[in-house]
């Protein structure tokens, strides 16, 4: 069973975190279902970048991203080359090192 290995966060994961993953599940559900309440703005539709991530280990066992998550990556703060939209990245075999940003683009946070 594949991992996420979460970077610590200041205020979301503040010591980091190892979650169990299955394949095909996307690492923003895997992180709302062990209590990290990374924003999603949009419901998980790829319509903002709220759920933005950095892949820092794993990212090419990840299936590409598709033209609509590229042009809303566009508009991430602190966009890198593994920058991801965490609602739309799938587990696949590999385990993951993601990183949260520390800021969004989101003027006021979601309480979902």
């Amino acid at each position: 069973m594949p991992k996420i290995i979460v970077l610590p966060h200041d205020t979301l994961c503040p010591d980091g975190a190892v979650l169990e993953a299955n394949r095909g599940e996307s690492v923003l559900d895997v992180a709302l279902k062990n209590g990290i309440h990374i924003e999603h703005a949009c419901e998980k539709s790829c319509a903002c970048t709220t759920c933005h991530v950095v892949i820092r280990e794993g990212f090419d066992s990840l299936d590409e991203s598709d033209e609509l998550e590229d042009d809303m990556l566009d508009k991430a703060w602190g966009l890198e080359p593994e920058s991801r939209l965490s609602c739309q990245a799938k587990v696949a075999d590999e385990d993951l090192v993601i990183e949260i940003p520390k800021y969004s683009l989101n003027h006021a946070k979601e309480d979902h």
